[in-house]
């Protein structure tokens, strides 16, 4: 049996908002398995926030570039936020955003070896801003949106500088239409991922593993009903879960949307455009998710530098 340490309760209590008790027993009962522990509060009815992504723990900048069709994405991780308020470190993430434009790269190790407008390699840019600023950097991601005829948007949340902030989205719409109101639309579609965070366009873009977890819960929540309900139950359950992840399926966020999904509001825009619209797809990167980051007790350094 797993060691339920009190790091361990407090993790999972923070990512679901359930009791420390009931944390307590969810990785009892799955050998301190976190993930496991989630979907067994969620099974219980006990988890208020099971879909809320761990702490952002890394610092640093996501930068966004578009020019006409294409658009990238990129996050440069650093040790503080301090370094994200350095004017060289912006110009670094900028320029590495830029290299990966012009070179349609998104692989991490080619851009890295892609040359850099200073001079060098991207990589080597990155080694000097080591040392100038003396914090340690890494480029983590990058990703590329790109459509044969239309347009790319773009949206920089908790924006530093332009074009630099905490969350970076791009969205790429396919079409013949006209270009300033495909841009707005990109634009209001950007500021919809940003605070909706879905998981992919359509329930066929779903990790399949995803889904079946998915399958699990609800199978788990409504266990011993016979099976022909509760395979009902299920498919009635991942039409209100694709709602709540699947781009497509999301209602807007915005008003003047009338409660309508995504997907209608991207039909409907073909009116205003002149000529059909397709969402092509979505890139959104916030900073730090997914990476942990080692939480020090400051009170109890400073006690121990004392003694």
């Amino acid at each position: 049996m797993a060691n339920i340490t009190a790091a361990m309760v407090k993790d999972l209590r923070e990512k679901t908002g359930a009791g420390m008790m009931d944390c307590k027993q969810a990785l009892t009962a799955t050998d301190g398995d976190i993930e496991a522990g989630i979907d067994w509060l969620r099974t219980k009815g006990l988890s208020k926030a099971a879909k809320k992504s761990g702490r952002v723990a890394a610092e640093g900048l996501v930068a966004v570039v578009v020019s006409g069709t294409r658009g990238v994405a990129v996050e440069v991780n650093s040790e503080t936020d301090f370094v994200a308020r350095n004017g060289d470190f912006q110009n670094l993430v900028r320029g590495i955003a830029a290299v990966a434009q012009d070179k349609n790269l998104t692989d991490v190790e080619a851009l890295k070896a892609a040359a850099y407008p200073a001079g060098g390699t991207v990589d080597a840019a990155i080694a000097n801003a080591i040392a100038t600023i003396g914090e340690n950097m890494t480029l983590r991601r990058a990703a590329l949106l790109e459509v044969g005829s239309g347009v790319v948007g773009s949206y920089v949340h908790n924006a530093i500088s332009d074009g630099l902030g905490k969350i970076g989205v791009i969205v790429a719409l396919e079409s013949t239409g006209n270009a300033e109101a495909l841009s707005g639309l990109a634009r209001q579609i950007a500021l919809h991922v940003a605070a909706a965070s879905p998981l992919a366009l359509d329930a066929s873009g779903l990790d399949p593993a995803v889904t079946e977890r998915e399958k699990n819960v609800l199978r788990e929540k409504n266990v011993g009903k016979p099976a022909n309900v509760l395979e009902k139950i299920v498919e009635s359950g991942l039409k209100t879960y694709y709602k709540e992840v699947c781009l497509m399926d999301q209602p807007s966020i915005h008003a003047d949307h009338s409660n309508k999904t995504i997907g209608q509001v991207v039909v409907e825009a073909a009116k205003a455009a002149g000529a059909p619209v397709a969402l092509k797809g979505f890139v959104r990167f916030a900073l730090g998710e997914g990476i942990e980051k080692v939480e020090s007790d400051f009170a109890a350094e400073v006690a121990s530098m004392s003694r």
